[in-house]
């Protein structure tokens, strides 16, 4: 099977498996708007992300190496599992250890009352992760899709039950990850056989070397992205503005205005778990750069039209998502989210140019490039929250992301040239960002607006998606 081929049907396959389940995930926001309290959301919103801060650390970024060094045939696949395995169960141990000590540091008193459930969800996560990415890693795409469908359906019962039925609250929703993840972490470790792969005498020291010295620098950089999205939260929740109300409550409504965005961030997943595979077995064929261009720019292509498709309907498709009929706050979360669209735009392009460091083991130019990005967001939010709120938490995560983006599109392409227009990306989002104010600012006529430039947007963009659609009919 060529390798345009082989990328299209694995994107359809994860498409079938993510699609039905992330959006019944973006419809548990209903559920969550419904039942807590903005001041009960902002505390849910600041745990999940301490969650996705401790996992990269303690795991020691296990969804990186698992992946590069299970599909590369020169490894053995037992002992690429147990190796991992063993490392991820000493990381827990030493998570179990440190995180009680965390809730006496001042900014993350929130915490407090939540450390053991904090501890067994980043454990459960972790395992399920595992086992996740060794099935992508066996090429077990349909039974990873078919995971990822079950364990939302489980995610959705269990959040009815606890939340729903026995009004638990936050401490609810942990609990229906943690049950969720578990139940997942069993289906694939049974169904996959994983048992068969698990050998203590598969332990090979010299392969978790190789593997730390490649995860090494992914370590900070994955921490350095959750930072990106946790410091906004806790800004928000420790700053003081003498302009807008900031706290727990506008945490809350921040977090649910970075929901939507998750729709093209969903696409984007989809796509990127397939194009990660591609990306790591195409890295030595000759036609690696035509390759990269002509995926690059069908996918850019697309992003930029889903977003405006997006910002042309943001306002019921929040409505769709966020229940303010019990608390009436969250009727304005849409006007915080246009600028998060466009910031997760460029977190998606951003990840695929990850994707060559990756390939080409060039993870300290990950690094580099991350930590440029956190250092933005970091500075911005200290100015920006004060003066904007909660749209100047958005502001800064677009900012970090762009000049990410910039940093790495123009380093990536010296080890995978390929072309690349500038000029275009710029206009395209100059055109996004036209839709945001007449959103934001309420702009009388805006939807005719908005139309006009959606129509632009599909008129500059379609075509590459058309070109690369045509060549993989023809090589298909």
């Amino acid at each position: 099977m060529n390798k345009y081929k082989k990328l299209a049907l694995n994107t359809m396959v994860f498409a079938v498996g993510s699609f039905g389940s992330k959006i019944l995930v973006l419809l548990l926001n209903r559920l969550y708007t419904h039942y807590l309290s903005a001041d009960a959301s902002g505390i849910k919103e600041l745990l999940e992300p301490t969650a996705l801060f401790l996992q990269p650390i303690f795991t020691f970024a296990l969804q990186e190496y698992l992946i590069r060094f299970g599909l590369d045939k020169n490894y053995d696949k037992r002992k690429v599992f147990t190796t991992s395995g063993i490392i991820t169960f000493s990381g827990m141990a030493i998570m179990t250890l440190i995180v009680p000590l965390l809730s006496f540091i001042p900014a993350l008193n929130y915490l407090k009352g939540y450390t053991l459930l904090l501890i067994v969800y980043v454990i459960t996560s972790s395992f399920r992760m595992l086992c996740q990415q060794f099935v992508r890693a066996r090429d077990m795409v349909k039974l990873f899709s078919l995971d990822g469908i079950l364990a939302t359906l489980t995610l959705l019962i269990f959040n009815l039950i606890f939340i729903a039925g026995l009004h638990m609250g936050v401490k609810g929703f942990m609990l229906a990850v943690i049950l969720s993840d578990l139940g997942s972490s069993l289906f694939l470790f049974i169904v996959a056989r994983l048992h068969e792969y698990t050998d203590i005498r598969c332990f090979d020291k010299e392969l978790g070397k190789e593997m730390m010295y490649f995860a090494g620098p992914l370590i900070p950089t994955i921490v350095m992205w959750t930072i990106t999205s946790l410091s906004d939260r806790m800004f928000i929740n420790s700053m003081h503005s003498d302009y807008h109300e900031l706290g727990t409550g506008a945490v809350g409504i921040y977090g649910y205005a970075n929901k939507i965005p998750n729709l093209i961030s969903m696409v984007s997943t989809i796509f990127f778990q397939a194009w990660n595979m591609s990306a790591i077995t195409e890295n030595d064929s000759k036609d690696r750069s035509e390759f990269y261009e002509k995926v690059y720019s069908a996918y850019e292509s697309m992003l930029f039209i889903a977003s405006a498709g997006l910002l042309l309907l943001i306002k019921p498709v929040t409505a769709v998502f966020v229940d303010s009929s019990q608390y009436s706050e969250y009727g304005d979360v849409y006007i915080y989210t246009p600028i998060l669209v466009i910031a997760v735009l460029f977190m998606s392009l951003n990840q695929f140019l990850g994707s060559i460091y990756s390939a080409t083991k060039h993870t300290k130019n990950s690094f580099w490039t991350a930590l440029i990005a956190c250092s933005v967001n970091l500075v911005m939010n200290f100015f920006l929250i004060p003066e904007w709120g909660i749209q100047g938490a958005a502001a800064a995560t677009f900012l970090s992301y762009f000049i990410c983006f910039w940093s790495r599109i123009i380093d990536a392409r010296y080890y995978v040239p390929f072309r690349f227009n500038g000029l275009s990306s710029l206009l395209n989002t100059g055109l996004l960002f036209v839709m945001c104010w007449v959103i934001i600012a309420k702009v009388p006529f805006g939807i005719v607006i908005s139309l006009i430039i959606t129509g632009i947007i599909l008129f500059l963009n379609y075509k590459a998606m058309l070109t690369t659609a045509q060549k993989l009919l023809r090589r298909g």
